[in-house]
């Protein structure tokens, strides 16, 4: 039997929080997400297509950047729209842990 030695860079616990929401647009374009509160990565979110299992790290800056959403989960103009929509009202400021 083999016996690995990994070398951590981190590892950490936290409490978190999941927010787990299932939504049709009005564009009919149907979302199941699951968006997590931590206190990692500068108050940004992770934000999970649970359709797909694509998570990704999302502040208000990620949102400005045209053509993310359809990059990083795979969607088109109208459905990143749609998903932008209600990101905006749920991602909230970057804040900066002490």
């Amino acid at each position: 039997m083999v016996t690995y030695e990994f070398d951590f860079l981190s590892d950490s616990t936290e409490q978190t929080t999941t927010r787990f929401v299932t939504f049709v647009s009005p564009n009919l374009n149907r979302f199941d997400l699951a968006v997590t509160t931590t206190n990692r990565f500068y108050g940004k979110k992770l934000v999970t297509d649970m359709q797909k299992g694509i998570t990704a790290i999302i502040g208000p800056d990620d949102l400005e950047e045209e053509g993310y959403l359809e990059h990083v989960f795979k969607l088109d103009e109208e459905a990143a729209n749609d998903l932008y929509q209600f990101l905006q009202e749920v991602i909230g400021p970057v804040s900066f842990p002490e």
